[in-house]
């Protein structure tokens, strides 16, 4: 016994190096060979391309977060973007600017250089600024164009090197204007700036940066710039998911568009397409514990005890979801205390027989609560037959907490949820408590049932040809109640 506990004692310790919460692939997935992509349609140019390197299949890849930043010429748009990639100075951070995609002019253009419309659509090549975002999403690093604005080509000899990165952020004049670049986003930011001051700093920047007089600066703002932002760039705030006044100087919007992006980093990538899914945030604690329960060599002793902490923190998270009134009551002091009162409506009903071993937990942390139980046999891999039921008789006029410790298919939770739902319970009144779950079981019971709550610990990779989560942790209610032998 002092051995297992000291072994215990170094798996728990192991476990407290830096890590990621939610998907891990290394290690857990054979490679597979990445079929070769389709011929382009387009002309191959040597200014811009992907370099080819093994990829994994992006759909198992961490999806990076997409910023999109406009706004009208010399908004500050630039100055928005720094300041975000400052403050999230511990993620990688790419920008792309779209004027990287000016398409270079013909000798013709470049005769007539002042009837040009920079400012247009059409000067932008908006195929090759697609086909560059999507392979950053994809993982892989590409080689962005630069331009020479006072020749008006692309430097045939040079580009700029980006890596793939936890945050891309694309900045420029007209990148709301194509549905498909819009569509690439996670996020949509305009940077809304007095026409005036924009002017000012467009005269300062073509005239030191871009080697241009003064005359023929305020020649295009009134021919092309002015007529350009109101017909294509203006028109384009209305898909902006955040408007900022005044540009980089709005320091609390910047501030709260940080803090936004931090939490959707911090998500599994099935939490940004799901907002009814819940992962409890991963602690050194919580990754010890999966560590323990998930060793095929753990103790049935150890396996039931570290569960019931997993168990435990799972339910006091799900109960976190539940409504609450206000209460005032009077302290021993004398004080008036401010707080909440709980859900007094409320019942657990597990699916038999893993989703027993959470009872003791839900009993723990709920003081004489209702609990009923479902048995759904499994015959086969997706038939299901509902052999025994028995819940509160009020049940539809409570908050419910289901309970199964592992979300496999998402088949039996279905049909326990639509015996829920016939009972009268508000698909809205169930939360779904789970120590793990598959990808394949939380867009099974999501796309069925969005207004659903699913609570989990941790989210794993993928079911295999047995429909087993893996990396998962084997037949719980098995290993749970000691019959896995």
């Amino acid at each position: 016994m002092p051995h297992e506990t000291t072994a215990i004692d170094y798996v728990m310790e192991a476990a407290s190096g830096a890590h990621f919460s939610g998907l891990r692939l290394d290690g857990l997935l054979s490679p597979t060979p990445t079929p070769s992509p389709p011929a382009s349609s387009g002309v191959a140019t040597p200014s811009a391309f992907s370099v080819a390197s093994p990829v994994p299949d992006p759909a198992l890849l961490k999806q990076p977060f997409v910023i999109g930043v406009s706004g009208g010429t010399a908004s500050g748009k630039t100055t928005v973007c720094d300041m975000i990639i400052q403050q999230l100075h511990d993620h990688r951070v790419v920008l792309v600017n779209q004027d990287s995609f000016y398409r270079g002019l013909t000798a013709e253009e470049s005769k007539r250089v002042h009837e040009y419309n920079f400012d247009h659509p059409d000067a932008f090549d908006t195929e090759q600024l697609l086909e560059c975002v999507e392979t950053l999403k994809s993982g892989q690093l590409v080689h962005v164009p630069i331009y020479d604005f006072k020749t008006h080509q692309r430097c045939s000899d040079s580009f700029r090197q980006v890596n793939a990165s936890d945050v891309i952020i694309l900045e420029g004049i007209l990148v709301f204007h194509d549905q498909r670049v819009r569509n690439l986003m996670n996020m949509k930011i305009f940077v809304d700036t007095d026409a005036d001051v924009r002017l000012a700093r467009r005269i300062r920047r073509d005239t030191v940066e871009r080697g241009r007089d003064v005359n023929s600066v305020l020649e295009q703002y009134a021919k092309f710039v002015k007529p350009a932002f109101e017909d294509f760039v203006l028109p384009s705030k209305k898909y902006a998911d955040v408007i900022i006044p005044r540009g980089g100087d709005n320091h609390v919007a910047i501030d709260l568009i940080v803090q936004h992006i931090r939490t959707k980093l911090g998500q599994h990538d099935l939490c940004k397409i799901y907002p009814n899914v819940n992962v409890i945030q991963s602690t050194f604690q919580i990754r010890g514990m999966h560590t323990l329960i998930r060793d095929k060599d753990i103790s049935k002793h150890d396996f039931v005890f570290y569960s019931d902490r997993l168990i435990r923190l799972v339910v006091e998270h799900g109960l976190g979801y539940l409504p609450f009134t206000e209460k005032q009551i009077v302290t021993p002091t004398g004080s008036v205390y401010t707080g909440v009162d709980f859900c007094k409506k409320l019942c657990g009903v597990s699916i038999v027989r893993s989703g027993e071993s959470m009872e003791n937990a839900l009993r723990a942390c709920c003081k004489g609560i209702k609990i009923g139980k479902i048995l759904i046999h499994r015959d086969g891999d997706n038939g299901k037959q509902l052999i025994y039921e028995k819940l509160p008789k009020d049940i539809s006029e409570r908050h419910v907490l289901l309970l199964d410790p592992v979300l496999a298919t998402g088949n039996s939770a279905n049909q326990a949820i639509e015996l829920l739902i016939r009972k009268g319970v508000p698909e809205s009144h169930i939360i779904f408590l789970n120590l793990i779950s598959a990808p394949e079981g939380i867009h099974c019971v999501s796309q069925r049932f969005p207004s659903l709550k699913i609570v989990t610990s941790e989210i794993d990779v993928a079911l295999n040809e047995e429909y087993r989560v893996i990396p998962g942790m084997g037949e719980f209610g098995d290993r749970y109640f000691g019959t896995d032998d």
